[in-house]
């Protein structure tokens, strides 16, 4: 079996109805607040007005390295905690409860549970996507919350660094991945290697229809390690990069561009052409950008490294504007950052994962409302 094709199908357990999950009313509510593709998230941010940084609310706190953040129809958020395999359940105004571990996770370095994706027909099928480090590799699972995990993708090889991990359902209902290296750099340009590469996948862990290459998941290679996706109104995908030791990148992802890893890092195409420059690079000591999201015409982008958030103006054509810096030591390293379905933008600290300074409350995960 090629990595490529390299998932399987598990055991299924009974479905867990989404009204025992969260009550009948919260269906209800799903079926008006929360449509079943992503693209309507993009359209409910583009229609609500940008975040507002100087109205902080705390979600939750003392949570251990959150990672991957999605949001459930009710408009709650699943977290993940990259060190444990546990995945709460967060709100606004109740405390976190743990509703799922994810079996097998091996957390070292970089690696552990990381991203998280909620199926589009969630209300329908119940299904929450994961990516996580195992024994032997990177792979992706999917499990409704009273059941038992579903290998659909797995043999992305693992490392202490560069695990990519970030997972998200476009518009047209396929599933992307942004992967890593895993610190050798020579894969990002082998196409029969799944690291350093944003991939596209069915909701099934196969290549998705339309692929550029037929049967392979690849859709872009090039990458050092991706740790940022995100689609604006018009369903163009922007994806967050981790340079070596010059430049951070934004690039704008289009199917079949190479984007340059290990040969150009930042701009600089030496090939005639070969490879896509970023939209926007910064020095490694003002970023390590991780989670993207994208409403109101803006570009969210939180920094670890930089320990602060970006802001970076789209202009219609899909261009980006010069970036601004905000909240900047304010959280400490700032690892996620998703747009709610009420427009509200959640950012994760990750002040506990070893490289931060450790603050009272550490982890936070910080609602900023839409005005």
């Amino acid at each position: 079996m090629t990595v490529h094709a390299g998932f399987y199908l598990g055991m299924t357990s009974t479905v867990r109805s989404a009204a025992r999950l969260a009550g009948a009313a919260m269906i209800a509510l799903a079926a008006t607040v929360f449509a079943a593709a992503p693209s309507t998230l993009a359209q409910q941010a583009a229609v609500a007005g940008p975040p507002d940084l100087n109205s902080p609310q705390e979600v939750a706190r003392d949570i251990s390295v959150p990672w991957g953040l999605a949001f459930l129809p009710d408009g709650s958020a699943l977290v993940a905690q990259r060190g444990t395999g546990a995945i709460s359940r967060v709100a606004p105004g109740t405390a976190p409860v743990q509703v799922y571990r994810v079996p097998g996770v091996v957390a070292r370095g970089e690696g552990g549970l990381l991203g998280l994706a909620v199926s589009p027909k969630y209300v329908e099928n119940g299904y929450v996507y994961a990516y996580f480090t195992a024994g032997s590799d990177n792979r992706i699972v999917r499990f409704r919350l009273d059941g038992q995990p579903e290998v659909i993708f797995q043999g992305i090889a693992k490392a202490t660094i560069h695990n990519g991990g970030r997972i998200a359902f476009g518009p047209d209902g396929m599933l992307y991945v942004g992967t890593g290296d895993a610190g050798q750099s020579s894969r990002a340009q082998d196409p029969a290697s799944p690291n350093g590469k944003i991939l596209r996948l069915d909701p099934d862990g196969k290549p998705a229809p339309g692929n550029p290459t037929p049967n392979s998941p690849v859709y872009t290679l090039g990458h050092r390690n991706v740790q940022g996706l995100a689609w604006d109104a018009t369903g163009r995908l922007y994806a967050t990069e981790f340079g070596q030791d010059t430049y951070d990148e934004i690039n704008l992802i289009q199917p079949k561009r190479n984007y340059g890893w290990p040969v150009v890092e930042g701009k600089g195409d030496t090939q005639g052409g070969r490879y896509t420059n970023p939209l926007v690079t910064w020095a490694t000591s003002e970023a390590s950008p991780s989670g993207l999201a994208i409403t109101a015409n803006t570009l969210y982008v939180a920094a670890l490294r930089g320990e602060r958030l970006w802001t970076i103006p789209q202009r219609a054509d899909g261009t980006l504007g010069r970036p601004e810096a905000q909240l900047r030591d304010r959280y400490g390293r700032l690892r996620t950052a998703q747009v709610a379905p009420d427009g509200a933008l959640w950012l994760t600290t990750s002040n506990t994962d070893g490289r931060g300074d450790v603050r009272p409350g550490d982890d936070h995960i910080i609602r900023f409302p839409a005005r």
